[in-house]
């Protein structure tokens, strides 16, 4: 499929499109990346949904508009109204974007142990951010019924809910799903990814296997302390996992309802140990030139592995979630990586990219 490119035109692009309207006008239509050093190590096509060039900066910039437009066409969010949600960070920076963009208040309610880099980006785009104590979702602390809660007390007020709204999967069923099947021209053996609210897996899988015909092979890529792998290999049990991760927004403790529109359907599950994503965290800055997150890497790891499985000549396509902007004090910090005991994961060759104290 990627033929190798002459150098005179790596610099020649068309623009054909409009101009857009506003930011919600550029979120989506991001190009798919072929990762050159991978595909060649596998003998296979891997590609990244470079999600990163939202104008949001992540994939949740997709979900963010999904929700608000659906709370606006059905009436429950009208003019100088107040959004809120729970949200790890990603989707709250598109929320804040979003709410920037449309006029409207924009509250988040977020675990504290998240990047100060995420909670200080919201604050700088005028949303009220209420860092809560990390607690399980069937504690009424949780951030997600924190935010819940807020909402019902304002007039002119949404919940957003991203990780039970199925505006959430919508959203990436009718265009993250479209837009991949278009820039494979429909030759995709495989797509995976990592799951928070479960909206991009379900909503790009349902539509790829949809237009695939059975053929596209649909994979969940959990990081540790997730019970998702579990459940999809053991039939449907939520078997309890012990463990964490050092990747941010992707794992769950339960089937979400975005998730759950898909997850009987999917090809499989496997889980990618920390060691494997901060690895390749500084891989694909050294090979492929791309500054990604822990999740974005989990989900190359997982490409890679599913390429493994499908076999060689296969095409794969997996997200790359977000940059490594939000996350650099942590991922590029040595005493960081230390104390997480993962500065032996990174080869010897890379660890010159540990360039903070």
């Amino acid at each position: 499929m990627f033929a190798a490119v002459r150098s005179s035109s790596l610099l020649r692009r068309t623009f054909t499109t409009r101009p857009v309207n506003g930011f919600t006008g550029a979120v989506g239509n991001t190009p798919l990346i072929y990762l050159k050093g991978l595909s060649e190590q596998t003998g296979s096509t891997i590609l990244g949904k470079a999600e990163f060039q939202n104008p949001g900066g992540s994939v949740k910039d997709r979900a963010a508009l999904g929700l608000v437009l659906d709370a606006e066409k059905r009436g429950l969010l009208k003019p100088g109204g107040t959004v809120v949600e729970g949200t790890a960070g990603n989707t709250g920076i598109g929320l804040a974007h979003v709410c920037r963009s449309r006029g409207y208040r924009c509250v988040i309610f977020m675990p504290d142990t998240q990047s100060q880099e995420k909670i200080d980006l919201l604050r700088m785009l005028g949303a009220e951010v209420y860092p809560v104590p990390a607690v399980a979702y069937d504690n009424p602390k949780n951030y997600n019924h924190q935010a819940r809660d807020f909402a019902k007390n304002l007039p002119n007020a949404i919940w957003t809910d991203q990780f039970d709204n199925t505006a959430n999967a919508n959203a990436h069923y009718e265009t993250t799903g479209p837009e991949i099947w278009e820039q494979t021209q429909g030759k995709v053996n495989g797509f995976i990814c990592a799951t928070g609210t479960g909206g991009t897996l379900a909503g790009v899988g349902r539509y790829l296997a949809e237009k695939g015909a059975g053929k596209t092979q649909i994979w969940l890529a959990d990081p540790p302390g997730s019970v998702l792998t579990s459940y999809v290999t053991s039939g449907g049990k939520l078997i309890e996992r012990t463990g964490s991760s050092i990747t941010e927004g992707i794992g769950q403790g339960r089937i979400t309802n975005n998730l759950g529109t898909f997850v009987d359907k999917l090809s499989g599950a496997f889980t990618v140990p920390d060691e494997k994503s901060i690895d390749m965290v500084y891989r694909l800055l050294e090979t492929e030139g791309l500054y990604l997150g822990a999740s974005s890497a989990l989900n190359v790891v997982a490409a890679v592995e599913l390429a493994g499985k499908l076999g060689k000549g296969s095409t794969v396509v997996t997200v790359l979630c977000d940059g490594a902007y939000r996350y650099q004090s942590r991922l590029f910090s040595r005493k960081w990586l230390e104390s997480k005991g993962l500065d032996g994961a990174i080869s010897d060759s890379l660890q010159k990219y540990i360039v903070l104290p």
